[in-house]
């Protein structure tokens, strides 16, 4: 990686709080599709349908996340067939220019949402696993909560290269 600069790791930091804005409409989107499902159990099919493509957004959320990073700090993304799972496996470890930036915990979890998203793209809604969909959307609270902490351990990081640059 060539030298970093203050303002460059100012539009890193602005470009992953942006997605991480999204995420949190997202959240709060999740939660309105479940209170519907109370209401109108009538369309729990058309509604799950809704929560899997909100749990394939999250995903993706995630995985912008991560490029970013990778293309910002670390030269770029992986490539090959599996560079989804491999994206993911780095963000795990420390690189020679940052340090980790979720702990493998979190990605373990995430990693159940990346094999989702790519079922979600891949089939038919009708042709969901509600089951599968409900557990993934019990847990989606307690994997975005995980995602967010690392997220802003690894943003205080940011913060303080950029003070240091700055000095």
């Amino acid at each position: 990686m060539n030298k970093i600069t203050s303002t460059e790791i100012t539009e890193i930091m602005g470009d992953i709080n942006n997605e991480l804005w999204r995420m949190e409409r997202l959240e709060k989107e999740i939660k309105q599709v479940q209170q519907e499902i109370v209401i109108h159990p009538e369309l729990t099919n058309i509604l799950f349908e809704s929560l899997a493509l909100k749990l394939h957004n999250f995903y993706t959320g995630c995985e912008r996340i991560f490029q970013i990073i990778a293309d910002e700090l670390n030269g770029g993304k992986p490539s090959s067939y599996d560079w989804h799972r491999r994206l993911l496996e780095r963000m795990t470890t420390q690189q020679i220019n940052r340090p980790a930036v979720i702990k493998e915990n979190t990605a373990k979890k995430l990693k159940e949402y990346l094999g989702f998203r790519h079922i979600v793209r891949n089939i038919y809604g009708f042709e969901l696993d509600i089951k599968r969909v409900e557990n993934l959307v019990n847990n989606y609270f307690f994997v975005w909560s995980d995602f967010k902490n690392d997220l802003s351990t690894f943003l205080d990081w940011l913060d303080q290269l950029k003070i240091s640059l700055e000095d």
